[in-house]
């Protein structure tokens, strides 16, 4: 089930005005270009960033998320014909033979339950052809990121076009490692509604992470840093393994 922020036909509607800064994404361009992919499968595809990103280069995307309200958010943006979308999740995938798989930003942490996370691995390589990629990021746990998800820290106001001014602020409920909860609060001053967004994520060691991919029949290829958050994340390149 997705989270509000995902799920919500409100929240789910000002995810990218509260989010613009997307410089994140950069670094998976550029991985996509090194790869030379025709095909890219963005598993978590959210509202559609960075699938309409690959579409602008000329690739052929599909995006699968499973909250079908923010697929609903990307299929209304301009130029969402040229992706092939998908409500769902990677476990259960039609045939493809794509280049590269991603999963963005807290997709892959966001995947906390241990079959589901095993299944998603099997599935995007399923979908790989040989040769092809699976590309994902995950933070480093010794980087301690929720200590920073805090009503002092993350608390903003965000004028939203048509929408009028948005209060947000993400608030830690609770660390049981390696599950941790937060909360993000709305509130929106056209009509004072308060609506909220609990989120829970799986922060994975790195040798977990190679351990679970090496199981499933990927070679990992490389694990780099992300560039935007230097010593925070881990960016895992891996790859099927050629006939």
């Amino acid at each position: 089930m997705a989270d509000e922020c995902f799920g919500h036909p409100r929240l789910a509607a000002i995810y990218d005005p509260l989010d613009p800064d997307r410089s994140d994404l950069d670094a998976y361009l550029q991985i996509v270009e090194e790869f030379g992919a025709d095909q890219v499968l963005d598993i978590g595809c959210g509202t559609g960033t960075f699938a309409l990103l690959l579409a602008d280069r000329g690739i052929e995307v599909i995006g699968i998320d499973p909250a079908q309200v923010s697929v609903d958010v990307a299929q209304a943006k301009p130029g969402s014909e040229r992706v092939h979308w998908i409500s769902g999740d990677a476990t259960t995938l039609p045939q493809l033979q794509v280049d590269v798989a991603t999963m963005t930003a807290n997709v892959a942490q966001a995947i906390v339950d241990p079959p589901t996370w095993q299944e998603t691995l099997r599935g995007a390589y399923e979908a790989l052809r040989p040769g092809g990629h699976l590309v994902f990021e995950t933070r480093d746990p010794a980087s301690r990121a929720w200590e920073e998800w805090t009503r002092e820290i993350s608390y903003r106001v965000t004028e939203v076009r048509g929408v009028g001014s948005v209060e947000s602020w993400a608030q830690l409920i609770e660390v049981s490692w390696p599950l941790v909860t937060f909360r993000w609060t709305y509130v929106f001053a056209s009509d004072g509604q308060v609506l909220t967004s609990d989120s829970t994520l799986r922060f994975r060691e790195r040798q977990e992470v190679e351990t679970d991919l090496v199981a499933h029949g990927y070679v990992v290829q490389e694990v780099r840093d992300a560039p935007d958050r230097p010593g925070k994340e881990f960016v895992f390149i891996a790859r099927r393994p050629d006939l």
